[in-house]
């Protein structure tokens, strides 16, 4: 028998989560997709483990799910059962690397501390991308971070970048706090938005790790320049701010870049010439509106959805105009809430995974509603 206090709570988070599925204008509903939260995916970890900052997520070929979190960010009341003698009877950090199946059945995990003796790791955890023969890479986001490539167990195999201080925009050898990397798996390229310190796209060999090109706005060559602070009635920056948060491929051989404190997506063709740009919610000022984006799950990849980490919520755009035609979710801890949504991911079958960083510390799921 189900214990009352977990029925009422299945309850609630049922009723949220109807509530997000029909909470769209009825214009929105018959062009944009429809989603409705799992509320208990995924399920409970083992070993008293709990999340810090989830900073990235992906999904694989086979529709598994992978996160990466920031251990180092529990609060104190939050581990006190690693200390010695423990404090609490929980917690404990979590692995920052976790694999679950669709159902949210953990599958594997490892990372940082947990990690063979003398593997190199990043300093603040920051993206995480699974390639076509399931490699997972992980980016950080402190000085000196690079990009780094494990096997599925955790083996480390490659690092993208290399801290030889060579610092700027225009290196060809040194990432500059990198948010976020994905992979040409057919051309043998991988692509890095880098980032937190440099304003620019820089693509690198995927096997022997050699510079092959970069450029920052509208396919320019990139500049440190102090650029002004946005402001969205002023003319639109010559320049990526910073962070430059995202990358993304399209099926049709297109980039698509998240300026995120620019409130808009830049898209450009693999050679770095600009094609067209997407401005989203433009009054957005603190932290920016595009803090990252994944393209439908259909061969035309018909919608983008933007994870607005600022607002709270995720927008769906018309891929080829940039047209706004729906947007859900706002500010809140609830099943469908969002605080500080930072990564999204999407599997074979349309439905979304959000990880959320600051006080958000989840990741969730949103199953595609037909």
């Amino acid at each position: 028998m189900m214990h009352p206090l977990r029925k009422l709570g299945l309850v609630l988070a049922l009723g949220c989560a109807a509530a997000i599925a029909v909470a769209l204008p009825a214009a929105a509903q018959s062009s944009a997709p429809q989603f409705q939260p799992e509320p208990f995916w995924p399920k409970p970890l083992p070993e008293n483990w709990i999340l810090g900052q989830v900073s990235g997520i992906a999904v694989d070929r086979q529709d598994n799910i992978w996160i990466v979190h920031r251990p180092a960010t529990l609060l104190d009341d939050e581990k006190g059962a690693q200390k010695d003698p423990p404090e609490t009877t929980c917690c404990k950090a979590a692995p920052p690397i976790l694999k679950f199946d669709p159902d949210g059945n953990l599958l594997a995990s490892w990372g940082g501390s947990w990690g063979a003796a003398g593997q190199p790791w990043v300093r603040n955890e920051h993206g995480i991308h699974v390639d076509g023969d399931g490699n997972v890479w992980v980016g950080g986001n402190n000085d000196g971070d690079q990009v780094l490539k494990f096997s599925p167990d955790g083996k480390f195999l490659q690092q993208i970048g290399k801290d030889d201080g060579n610092k700027g925009s225009l290196s060809q050898t040194r990432l500059g706090r990198p948010a976020h990397m994905i992979t040409d798996d057919a051309a043998d390229e991988i692509y890095v938005a880098d980032g937190y310190g440099n304003h620019r796209i820089v693509v690198f060999d995927l096997k022997t790790g050699a510079f092959k090109r970069m450029w920052g706005a509208y396919g320019k060559p990139p500049s440190d320049e102090k650029m002004p602070p946005y402001k969205p009635d002023a003319k639109l920056s010559e320049q990526f701010a910073n962070p430059v948060h995202c990358v993304r491929l399209s099926n049709d051989g297109l980039v698509y870049v998240c300026d995120r404190a620019n409130d808009r997506i830049q898209v450009f063709r693999k050679d770095g010439t600009f094609v067209k740009e997407f401005r989203v919610s433009t009054a957005t000022l603190q932290n920016g509106s595009v803090w990252d984006l994944v393209m439908s799950e259909d061969p035309q990849q018909k919608f983008i959805f933007v994870a607005d980490g600022a607002n709270g919520n995720i927008v769906t755009l018309d891929r080829e105009s940039g047209k706004e035609l729906a947007k859900w979710g706002r500010h809140g801890r609830q099943p469908g809430q969002f605080k500080w949504i930072h990564n999204i991911a999407i599997d074979s079958r349309g439905n979304l995974y959000t990880a959320e960083v600051g006080f958000g510390r989840r990741a969730q799921k949103f199953r595609r509603i037909p």
